[in-house]
């Protein structure tokens, strides 16, 4: 990409993903029927059919962490693993996703995503969900990346992508690249950075990690 191409300013709000072959079929994460939106489907089924990365600017009401949150269920109910959705800071993490309310149904989202059927244990103050099957989900902030314990994430949400450290992919990045994890970039364009340069050179055709 050329000097000129970088300091242009982000094109309208869209969602981007890899071309990648497209699942068909109703989609049904654990425990509840969610199809998603027209404009969600192409990210949706993207990562459905294998993708794995895909770079999401949209505005707020685009419902990126829903479609984050199907995927990351129905993604962990198939792959025993160790799942992470990170937002800049933990604060951030816990109201936003942790202790999130659907507002068409008055109920957590969490649960929704992971019911009480599929879920072996819960820990609040750790903001994580282990599944019967083995899987665990968390919740934290990216600013503390590498003070999450555990098994190595085999899939990664990071919301707010543009305000979060970029030093955290860095971090990640051979990690999934070493056990064939996905990675999945939330964010609402807020002028030029990390996020927007990322997500340009994407779309002149060429992604890196």
């Amino acid at each position: 990409m050329s000097a000129a191409e970088t300091t242009k300013r982000p094109r309208t709000p869209r969602a981007k993903a890899p071309v990648c072959p497209a699942a068909e079929g109703p989609v049904t994460p654990i425990g509840r029927h969610w199809t998603p939106k027209p404009h969600q489907e192409e990210l949706f089924f993207a990562l459905r059919g294998g993708c794995k990365r895909a770079d999401v600017a949209a505005h707020r009401r685009w419902g990126k962490d829903e479609v984050a949150l199907a995927w990351a269920a129905e993604a962990a109910i198939r792959t025993q693993g160790t799942y992470w959705h990170l937002l800049p800071e933990a604060a951030q993490a816990k109201k936003a996703i942790w202790d999130a309310i659907n507002p068409h149904t008055g109920k957590r989202r969490i649960d929704e995503a992971f019911p009480r059927e599929v879920r072996h244990k819960r820990w609040e103050a750790d903001m994580k969900v282990e599944l019967k099957n083995g899987s665990t989900w968390q919740v934290a902030g990216s600013d503390n990346y590498n003070s999450l314990v555990g098994s190595p994430p085999v899939g990664v949400v990071f919301s707010e992508w543009s305000l979060a450290k970029p030093e955290a992919w860095g971090y990640l990045r051979p990690i999934l690249a070493e056990n064939g994890g996905w990675a999945l970039f939330l964010w609402t364009p807020r002028g030029l950075n990390h996020a927007t340069r990322a997500f340009e050179s994407a779309s002149c055709g060429r992604r890196s990690g």
